[in-house]
């Protein structure tokens, strides 16, 4: 076999390609295979064309060379000859539609595509002829001659720059027109061909913004967890998580899978006074959406912390005949609430002189500065060489008080109290009271109540009246009678300022109780509110796709059963709680599958509980090629005076990581490669050709086998209509035929004779009537004249 090479375009004729020898008794060649009339051999074996070649038209072209002897005989051969016609930048690129349409949410994540733009080019695409360039070279408006939009210059994919990203707003700007070129021959030759295509882009508003900061107040006592705030995504099925900028997320905080953000527990501001962390959203693959949204909690305060001094004793010196209003010192207090606010605001008060000689009131401090001056009168050390001075220190609140005397309970069982264990969270279900004989409204006399035992799952909690020191036993979880029936409770009764040295608690600051909790027949519980598993949509029914656990409080068998299973694609069993397909999946139907799930308890009151199961489906190549939209309109004009070529494109419905599948193309029937050949353009497109130019008029069905390759491969059978019709103005002109109900050539011709004859019937009928009545009146006039007698 002999191979060659030409260049397409090539003018000239007679250009020779190869040059063959015959051996006796051969005395010429014959050409044969797809010459297209262009390809002749000589007598001596000179192999040429004629006129250009078009590697768009062929671009191989399979030959075979014959020696025959004087008497036509076949001496030699046919010998295979291949001749391929290279490339050359012939076709310009041509853009698949003429506008686009898209839409971008404002804020969207700076280079995630959002629509994409494609162009074809006729011409070989391993070389640089066919390597297409975009570039956005218009955009309107542009703000500051800032560019909005960006495109991947190889694959079309138009996404938002960071500036974008920032500055989009459909209530400045709601739209955006782009204008996008493209360039062949890698977009780096003079030479090279282009086209352009306008892109307008609606801007949507985006719901994924961060919301307002908030403010927690601290040490709350309400029932814990508290919704606190709410982000959202643009559309339904993002996943949501919550994280920290410095370190693993050990937030007290959580976000639900609707966005809800919650505190999870009492905050206290002297230990951390405000949160920054970040809420995000994802996809069904794990996949960022856009930005984190910056979350900002501030702990509010409230005043839970006394005036502390620096020592428990202060030393100021002063001397003798010092003058009155002197300044002797300053007696400094701290305390731990914010900084500029009523809660740390001190103040400062004499309650206690020793020894009150030579009077009452020789000193007096400044009520907010702490200042300690001389007041009375000047003093002399032979009197008095030393004074002790009791300053309180107070805020709004509270105040230093030597911290003296235990609280004591008014009494030291409390007795037994029976509770069902569905009693509402947030009852109080118990008063407790202990007196403590230090100063009133100060750290010293306030009364702290806390359980030291009986209750370790901390279902219990207390509150203290701040004005009467009473404690009010509250449930803060549920209680639970299949973990502890009963509770033997102990409470401690303290000060939230330590006691003197020497002074200790005992038994008098505490108490106990009995709580007796009674048995409810309760719904089964999930071990979680949302079941989530991935599966490929592919795999076999029956298999085992996840598994969901309830347990019933009272121990009771649990039965499992689907609900707003739509499509059927799921069963659970009833005992073990496994979920398994029943039907083949189909993602491009449903790509995330939701179904709940109902747990209800086997005997007893029959209770149940219901909770979510969200399957999502992996996709596989289980889709066949098929035409990207219907073609009837593709013609080709007759007669043929050169091969016709027409463009197709094909898809699938599979999900696309890149927006070119890879397809190949083949000719079902023998006849069809007869007449026909068909050619990869790119991923997407195809090149259906004439073989010949010998075709009659009429309308021909060209069957082509598309396959997709990716994973695993894909068989789909296209049919092309293509009409060979006379053309006018390079438009097909048909006759048009026959239509149901519509008379032909011949009945509407009978009708027409028919109504001209009936016409002309009529017509001399009223002829013949007309000139009877004339002679009739031409008889009466001439009776009547004859009987007139005659006048001179």
């Amino acid at each position: 076999e002999k191979q060659s090479v030409s260049q397409e375009g090539t003018e000239s004729e007679g250009d020779t390609e190869l040059e063959f020898k015959a051996s006796p008794p051969a005395v010429t060649f014959k050409l044969t295979g797809e010459t297209d009339g262009i390809f002749q051999i000589q007598p001596d074996g000179l192999l040429y064309h004629n006129k250009a070649l078009d590697r768009e038209t062929r671009a191989v072209h399979k030959l075979q060379v014959s020696t025959l002897d004087a008497y036509g005989a076949t001496v030699e051969g046919p010998v295979p000859i291949t001749i391929e016609v290279k490339d050359i930048n012939d076709n310009r690129p041509t853009f698949l539609q003429p506008n686009y349409e898209g839409s971008v949410r404002q804020n969207s994540r700076p280079g995630k595509p959002f629509m994409y733009v494609n162009a074809t080019d006729l011409d070989d695409p391993t070389t640089p002829n066919g390597q297409l360039i975009y570039e956005i070279i218009i955009q309107l408006p542009k703000i500051n001659d800032v560019m909005y939009f960006q495109i991947n210059n190889k694959t079309g994919a138009i996404s938002l720059t960071l500036e974008g990203s920032r500055e989009l707003d459909p209530i400045k700007n709601p739209s955006y027109r782009l204008v996008v070129s493209v360039k062949d021959m890698g977009g780096q030759n003079d030479h090279s061909f282009s086209d352009s295509t306008s892109v307008n882009i609606m801007v949507k508003e985006n719901i994924w913004k961060a919301p307002e900061p908030v403010e927690i107040v601290e040490n709350s006592t309400d029932p814990h967890p508290i919704k606190i705030t709410q982000v959202q995504w643009n559309e339904p099925g993002a996943q949501y998580s919550l994280v920290e900028k410095e370190k693993p997320s050990t937030l007290p905080f959580s976000i639900d899978q609707e966005g809800g953000i919650y505190v999870t527990q009492p905050l206290d501001r002297e230990e951390k006074d405000s949160y920054v962390f970040y809420a995000v959203a994802k996809d069904e693959i794990g996949k960022p959406l856009a930005l984190p949204l910056q979350i900002r909690v501030k702990v509010k305060d409230i005043n839970d912390n006394p005036p502390t001094c620096p020592s428990a004793v202060t030393v100021f010196e002063v001397q003798e005949n010092e003058d009155i209003g002197s300044n002797i010192g300053t007696f400094i207090g701290h305390d731990m609430d914010e900084e500029n606010t009523a809660n740390s605001v001190l103040v400062y008060k004499i309650v206690d002189q020793i020894p009150k000689l030579p009077k009452e009131g020789l000193f007096l401090v400044q009520t907010y500065s702490g200042v300690v001056q001389l007041a009375g009168q000047s003093l002399k050390k032979q009197d008095t060489p030393q004074y002790n001075l009791t300053i309180e220190v107070s805020d709004k609140d509270q105040f230093i008080d030597i911290n003296d005397q235990i609280p004591i309970f008014e009494q030291s069982d409390y007795g037994n109290l029976t509770l069902a264990e569905d009693t509402a969270v947030g009852s109080t279900i118990l008063t407790i009271r202990a007196t403590d004989t230090d100063e009133p409204f100060t750290g010293s006399s306030k009364i702290l109540y806390r359980i030291i035992q009986g209750d370790s799952e901390g279902r219990l909690g207390i509150d203290t009246d701040p004005h009467t020191n009473a404690g009010y036993v509250i449930i803060k979880k549920p209680l639970d009678f299949e973990t502890v029936a009963v509770h033997n409770i102990v409470f401690q009764a303290e000060n939230p300022e330590p006691l003197v040295s020497g002074v200790n608690y005992n038994t008098s600051s505490s108490a106990k109780f009995k709580l007796i909790v009674t048995d409810v027949n309760e719904a089964p519980q999930f071990s979680q509110r949302i079941y989530q598993a991935k599966v490929r949509e592919d795999v076999a029914v029956g298999t085992k796709v996840g598994n969901v656990t309830a347990k019933d409080p009272e121990n009771l068998d649990i039965s499992y059963s689907l609900r707003d299973n739509t499509r059927g694609w799921l069963k659970i069993d009833p005992v073990t709680g496994e979920i398994f397909t029943t039907a083949p999946l189909d993602r491009e139907a449903e790509s995330l599958y939701r179904v709940q799930v109902m747990a209800t308890e086997v005997g007893g009151s029959s209770q149940s509980s219901i909770a979510s199961f969200h399957l999502t489906l992996l996709d596989v190549n289980d889709n066949p090629p098929r035409l990207a939209k219907e073609y009837t309109g593709l013609f080709l004009c007759h007669p043929l005076h050169q091969e016709g070529t027409l463009i197709f494109e094909v898809t699938d419905d599979d999900q696309r990581s890149f927006p070119s599948p890879h397809f190949s193309y083949s000719l079902v029937s023998e006849s069809s490669r007869n007449d026909w050949e068909v050619s990869r353009v790119n991923g997407t497109h195809a090149k259906l050709s004439t073989k010949h130019t010998n075709f009659e008029e009429g309308l021909y069905s060209v069957q082509s086998a598309s396959v997709m390759v990716a994973g695993h491969r894909w068989k789909g059978i296209v049919s092309l209509p293509v009409t060979f019709c006379t053309c006018v103005e390079g438009h097909c002109f048909q006759p048009a035929g026959h239509q149901p109900g519509m008379p032909t050539v011949g009945m509407a011709v009978g009708i027409l004779l028919t109504t001209f004859l009936v016409i002309g019937i009529i017509l001399a009928v009223v002829f013949i009537r007309i000139k009877r009545m004339k002679a009739k009146i031409l008889f009466e006039s001439a009776q009547a004249s004859e009987a007139q007698p005659l006048r001179n």
